[in-house]
């Protein structure tokens, strides 16, 4: 197995034991603020708490990133190996939560996603979908990167990736941008009340697929376009 490969399977062991890792956090989380389980409206918790997942968050992510880092050996190298890291990560978070805690019940149950800038909900289908296709990117790139190292992605192809994460962030984050604009609700105070009292009811597919389109778009044109190289 050449060092690549090697890399790829340890990045890939690293990214489902964080994803167990960030399961048990969540389950230490609803015993104590959920104890007869999640729902919306959501749960107010002590501002420690709070700040403390924000920070979770952000050291979450800083993970991801250094592991990819310190795994790839080229810049595109090292974006393919986040992404897939990334992907796997939140992939087997969902599936430890459904080992440890039977939840959630159906890909189409409602979760919050993410809490920064502002806290992102949506069907559970909709981040795991998100995440394979951040792995189906990856695997081109890295694929390709074996065959071509001086390649990369252009111009227009990073356009995509880039408008396509935007509207699937806005997806997200419809009703907090949108349909509650006019409320003030920026400041976190506000946010907080604001998502004490929320029940989402609908989610945007059409937004969230045209996001989807985007990404995908960009990745088999990268593919098409760096063949035979």
């Amino acid at each position: 197995m050449s060092s690549n490969h090697k890399q790829l399977v340890w990045l890939t062991f690293f990214s489902i034991a964080m994803g167990f890792l960030e399961a048990a956090v969540v389950v230490y989380l609803r015993y104590l603020y959920y104890p007869d389980g999640f729902r919306f409206p959501l749960t107010l918790m002590a501002e420690k708490v709070v700040i403390t997942e924000l920070l979770r968050e952000v050291a979450t992510l800083i993970m991801l990133v250094g592991v990819a880092v310190l795994a790839g050996r080229t810049a595109r190298q090292r974006f393919a190996f986040f992404l897939i890291a990334f992907g796997v990560w939140d992939i087997f978070y969902y599936v430890f939560l459904k080992l440890l805690l039977g939840w959630p019940e159906s890909l189409l149950t409602w979760d919050i996603l993410f809490l920064l800038p502002v806290p992102w909900v949506g069907p559970v289908l909709t981040p795991c979908l998100v995440s394979l296709t951040m792995i189906l990117i990856a695997g081109f790139m890295y694929c390709r990167g074996l065959q071509n190292p001086a390649g990369g992605i252009n111009f227009f192809e990073w356009l995509l990736l880039i408008s396509g994460s935007f509207v699937i962030f806005l997806s997200w984050t419809w009703d907090y941008f949108i349909r509650y604009q006019g409320r003030g609700l920026i400041s976190a105070e506000k946010s907080i009340s604001f998502f004490s009292t929320y029940t989402p009811q609908t989610y945007n597919w059409w937004i969230f697929g045209l996001g989807e389109l985007l990404l995908l778009s960009s990745a088999f044109i990268f593919f098409i376009r760096t063949r035979g190289r």
